[in-house]
C-alpha cells in the first residue's frame, strides 16, 4: 500500500467525512473506515452552490481544526489519480472554501495502519466560513438551503444515515437531524 503525497504519481487515499462518504462519485480500489486526528467534522461552511445560494445559503460540513474525525478512506488506483483529483477539485473547490491538504489517517482505527490522504479542510479565512453556529442557526440554514446538489436538509440526513451505518454518533449532527425530521414530519 502506498502512502504517497501530492508529489507522487502512485495510488493514493482520499478521506471523506461528509457527502464523499455516501456519494464519492469516483471508483476506488478499496473503501475503509478511517480516522483523521487534528480536525473534526463541523457544519461550518455556508453553501452558496451545492446546498444553497448566496441569497439563501445552506450549510455543509468542513474539517475544522482540533479533535478528530471518523469517516471513510478510499484507495484510488494510480491510473485514476489525475482524473479523481480533477473531479474532486471541480466538486470541492467551486468557491475555494476548502484547502486541499494531505493528512495522516488511521485505517480501521488500527494504529499500525496509517496512510497520507487527500482531504479538504475548511479555510477559516474564507467568507463562507460560518464558524461555530448554534443549533437554532444551523436549523435555519439547513431548512432554507437548496442548491445545485439539492436540499441542505437531505445532505444532513444522508450524512447522519451514513454515520449511523458506520456506528458513529456525532451528537450535534444527530440533534440537528432529529430537528429536521421533526419539522418535516409536522409540515414545518
Amino acid at each position: 500500500m502506498s502512502t504517497d503525497s501530492h508529489q507522487s504519481t502512485g495510488e493514493f487515499w482520499v478521506f471523506g467525512y461528509g457527502s464523499l462518504m455516501w456519494r464519492p462519485g469516483f471508483d476506488a480500489l478499496e473503501r475503509r473506515q478511517a480516522r483523521l486526528v487534528g480536525a473534526h467534522r463541523a457544519l461550518c461552511v455556508y453553501s452558496f452552490v451545492h446546498r444553497g445560494t448566496p441569497e439563501k445559503p445552506g450549510l455543509v460540513l468542513g474539517l475544522d481544526r482540533g479533535g478528530n474525525c471518523r469517516g471513510i478512506a478510499y484507495r484510488v488506483a494510480a491510473s485514476k489519480r489525475a482524473e479523481v483529483i480533477e473531479y474532486l477539485r471541480a466538486r470541492e473547490q467551486v468557491t475555494m472554501v476548502y484547502l486541499e491538504a494531505w493528512r495522516r489517517i488511521w485505517l480501521d482505527d488500527d494504529p499500525r495502519q496509517s496512510a497520507q490522504a487527500l482531504c479538504y479542510v475548511v479555510d477559516r479565512g474564507h467568507q463562507q466560513y460560518a464558524g461555530r453556529l448554534s443549533l437554532a442557526e444551523q436549523l435555519h440554514y439547513c431548512r432554507q438551503g437548496h442548491g445545485r446538489s439539492g436540499a441542505c436538509r437531505d445532505y444532513v440526513l444522508a450524512t447522519v444515515n451514513e454515520l449511523e451505518s458506520l456506528g458513529v454518533r456525532d451528537t450535534g449532527l444527530h440533534q440537528l437531524a432529529a430537528q429536521l425530521k421533526g419539522a418535516h414530519e409536522s409540515g414545518g
